[in-house]
């Protein structure tokens, strides 16, 4: 898979497993929505909708400890292993807050799952790509 196919899967998904180097356990693994704008930045949000004891959340603190992590996503046929594909975005934490990127990457979400509307979010984690690679079973 080319470059920029590998990047139109990627903003065109909004779903996929987040990975972070927790500083014990190693890797640190779940699932997760995004949004992807123009200038490849990737906005995960720390919601308020789903069931937490904290929104201070593990991948949070492990990205303040190393800012590197990876998204992937994927495609499954169990019937046709010829569309199969996935797509891993090496990501890093960018550093600070930037108000106007917060409030655009915010209304990607709020636009791509209803359940966001409102904007419930205790923050969003702002990730810069960095890399993207992409494998597909298509010839």
């Amino acid at each position: 898979m080319v470059a920029q196919q590998a990047r139109d899967r990627l903003a065109a998904s909004g779903h996929g497993v987040l990975a972070t180097v927790h500083p014990v356990r190693g890797v640190d693994a779940v699932p997760v929505v995004y949004a992807v704008d123009p200038a490849g930045v990737v906005g995960i949000p720390v919601d308020l909708v789903k069931a937490k004891t904290t929104t201070r959340l593990q991948r949070e603190r492990n990205l303040e400890a190393d800012p590197r992590a990876t998204l992937l996503i994927e495609h499954w046929d169990a019937s046709d292993w010829s569309r199969l594909w996935w797509v891993r975005a090496e990501l890093r934490r960018i550093e600070g807050t930037d108000a106007a990127l917060e409030e655009r990457l915010a209304g990607l979400l709020s636009q791509r799952f209803g359940q966001y509307a409102d904007r419930p979010f205790a923050g969003l984690l702002l990730l810069r790509i960095v890399a993207v690679r992409g494998w597909t079973a298509e010839g």
